[in-house]
């Protein structure tokens, strides 16, 4: 028993923490693009994959060694079209989104991918969506609504980089979907793993066709330590503590948990970016939450 609890609780720990690395990154994506964009998306892909990539592949080595990280066994197809839908394409139209839009309504569209997890899984599997259900869909969209509303000041682009975003939350829900039964089959470390170092390959190609190799060393120094914190804090240690923790926690428990994301992506770009918090947001933020937790707290049977 307590080592059940133990358990449950580390992994509590794990989603909040994950949580809290993922609400971070829009923020440092942000301060290294600074006002006059120092870096372009691809060149800070590259280069959060480059620091990044080291720490996948030694979880790789230290899995192998211990009997668990051998290939045999894992469909790399699907593995490899997994990892360039939930890492490449939509990591590439969240920081192409962020360029126009302000992140504390760039976070709050990525958390409306559970809605859509719950409507392709709908479709995909032909399963009924209860009243209680649609009518927190309705409250998110509405959220995610009032929350448009109030950066209308953001920019021109506020529609261009809303709708980048969103692309991004429903690629990645399309991520999520595909990549439940394989991080079941193979494990979360050994799937996080290779679905980034797939990812990593697949960006660093996209750079090499695209830009000049030294575009990647000329840049401000700024510009690297702010990657350096986007490769360890907003990316290698929350994907590999939230996949833990979705493993021992379940997808609905840690959807609620990390609804503390949002709401700290508020607070650090007001800090760090100066962003306004309206009135209007605070309401948008609540919906948004109060929809996805009426969403994860859901019956299994009406998923």
């Amino acid at each position: 028993m307590n080592n059940s609890k133990f358990s449950t609780n580390t992994a509590l720990v794990f989603v909040i923490i994950g949580a809290l690395g993922f609400a971070s990154k829009g923020v440092f994506i942000k301060l290294a693009y600074g006002d006059h964009q120092r870096v372009d998306p691809v060149t800070l892909m590259t280069l959060r994959m480059l620091l990044s990539a080291p720490f996948y592949l030694t979880a790789l080595v230290w899995l192998a060694g211990t009997g668990r990280g051998a290939l045999h066994g894992v469909r790399m197809a699907p593995l490899i079209l997994l990892g360039l839908t939930g890492y490449y394409l939509a990591s590439w139209l969240d920081l192409n989104g962020l360029l126009y839009i302000p992140v504390g309504l760039e976070r709050m569209i990525l958390y409306l991918y559970p809605s859509m997890v719950v409507i392709l899984s709908a479709l995909f599997y032909r399963k009924s969506i209860g009243k209680a259900v649609w009518i927190a869909l309705a409250l998110s969209y509405a959220g995610i609504a009032m929350v448009f509303a109030s950066s209308a000041g953001a920019g021109a682009n506020l529609a261009l980089g809303s709708s980048l975003v969103f692309a991004s939350a429903f690629t990645f829900a399309l991520f999520v979907i595909g990549s439940h039964a394989m991080m079941r089959n193979i494990g979360s470390v050994r799937f996080t793993a290779l679905s980034m170092l797939v990812s990593s390959a697949a960006i660093m190609t996209h750079f090499a066709l695209t830009h000049p190799l030294d575009a990647i060393t000329v840049l401000e120094p700024a510009v690297y330590k702010l990657a350096l914190v986007i490769a360890i804090f907003s990316t290698v240690l929350p994907s590999f503590l939230m996949a833990a923790g979705l493993k021992r926690l379940g997808s609905e428990q840690a959807s609620i948990v990390s609804g503390l994301g949002p709401i700290a992506t508020l607070v650090m770009a007001n800090w760090l970016l100066g962003e306004q918090i309206t009135p209007a947001q605070l309401a948008g933020v609540v919906l948004v939450i109060g929809g996805v937790w009426v969403i994860s707290m859901r019956k299994p049977e009406a998923a």
